[in-house]
This record gives structure tokens, sequence and C-alpha cells, in this order.
């Protein structure tokens, strides 16, 4: 029965074998690519475009440096990033999902980012970049969906250059109780409707909503990255704690 346990995990609020879920999240964002970005704007009413701001600005990406934007979607942060690490630096847009991935590729050429930025589709638990290559790794919005994430944090560890830094953007749990009541109301009733009406597609915002209640909360997620190896791992909540960045260093 343990042994059993050990290859469930959860979809959502479903329980699913580890081997299913890389291929269900898969589907999910087929689903949505081609409207994320709208989607982002009218789930967050353009909120998630501050969120991002600040992670910009504790990210301490400087010219020349090498940075990997891991489920970088459709590339928001790296089109941010490749003007900050000018010529001579290196970003890196990187996501399992290849529709996320042409999205993003198609979106930063069409906005001139042309010669500093490569696209690798590749699974966070697995990365497939040398030891100690990058200056900043960020995951926003990506690591609730991942399989494995204690895996995917050491993966992320073993790549990141000694003095280098995690920035992890997700969704956490709100810390103001009334907030959350609302937020529960919103997620679990309004999301489903508008990724219904926008793109034909209820379920994959509800899968969404429920990935979001059981991701880490803001504690347990400082204890993971501390677990990978990360030190001066701290967290800042956004938002009542609706979204929180982490922040932790490798030395």
């Amino acid at each position: 029965m343990e042994e059993q346990s050990r290859d469930k995990i959860d979809f959502g609020f479903r329980t699913v074998n580890k081997s299913e879920k890389e291929g269900m999240v898969a589907n999910v964002f087929h689903s949505v690519a081609a409207k994320y970005d709208l989607m982002n704007d009218l789930m967050s009413f353009g909120i998630h475009r501050i969120w991002k701001r600040f992670t910009i600005d504790a990210s301490g990406v400087r010219r020349g440096q090498r940075v990997l934007d891991l489920a970088g979607g459709t590339g928001d942060f790296t089109a941010k990033f490749s003007r900050m690490v000018g010529e001579t630096g290196q970003v890196v847009l990187a996501d399992i999902n290849d529709s996320m991935l042409k999205m993003g590729r198609e979106k930063l050429r069409n906005n001139g980012i042309i010669g500093n930025v490569n696209y690798v589709q590749a699974n966070a638990e697995e990365l497939p970049f040398p030891d100690d290559y990058f200056n900043c790794i960020i995951i926003s919005f990506g690591l609730r969906n991942v399989t494995d994430k204690d895996k995917a944090l050491r993966s992320m560890f073993r790549v990141l250059k000694p003095g280098g830094r995690l920035l992890v953007l997700e969704f956490s749990k709100p810390v103001i109780e009334p907030l959350s009541k609302v937020y529960d109301a919103y997620s679990f009733h309004i999301l489903p409707r508008i990724g219904q009406a926008v793109v034909n597609d209820a379920e994959s915002y509800r899968y969404l909503a429920e990935s979001i209640r059981m991701h880490p909360d803001q504690g347990t997620l400082k204890g993971m990255m501390e677990n990978a190896g990360f030190e001066q791992v701290s967290y800042t909540n956004m938002t009542g704690g609706i979204v929180a960045l982490h922040k932790g260093f490798k030395f």
C-alpha cells in the first residue's frame, strides 16, 4: 500500500499515477497556449505585471550573465532579461511544453528579440545543462506543475553557478483570512467561466485553480529549497500572499 502511494501524485484535487501527470499537464498547456497572455491579464486584472516587475528587480542580473527562464512559457521574463544581459550575455527560454515554447519564440522574434536568446524544450527535473552554468534561474508560475518538485529544485541547484540565485515566483497561500475566502470563490467559480468564455476550456482552468491549492505553502517551499542546497532562502508575499517570491542562493 505504501509502495502504491509513492507512485501516486496530485493532479489538482485528483490523485493520478506519477507517470501520467506530465502528459496531463502538457494537455492543459497545449489547450491554453494560444491565449495564455490574454488569460494572464484577465485572471490577475493585470496585477501579474507588477509581480513580474518586482521579481526582475530582485534578480540582480547584469550584463554578460547567463539566465535560465525555466517553464518560461511565452517569454515575458526572457524579453526583459535579454535586454539586461546584452550582447555578451545569454538567456535560455526553457519549457517542457512545445506549444508554449513555440508561442514564446514567435512572440519574442516578432518583437525583434533574436541574438542572445536560445530555446530549449526541457524537463525541470532533468535540466540538460552543464553544472555551474547560470548566474540566475527563474521559474515563474511553473513549479506547481512539476511532478517531482524536490528533484527539480536539486536540478536547478546543480546548473546554478556558485554565487547565483534562484527565484521562484508562484501562487501561494493568502495570509489574510477574508482575502482567502474571496480568492477561493473567484478561483473555483469565476475563473473556470472565464476559461470557458475565452479559451472554450473550463476544465484546464479548474485544474490550474486546484493546482494552486495543492502547491506547498510559503514555509514549506522555503524548507524544500533549503533541502535542495540553497542558502539564505527568503520569501516575499505579494497581494496578501496570493503570490510569493522565494529567493535562494548557491554558495
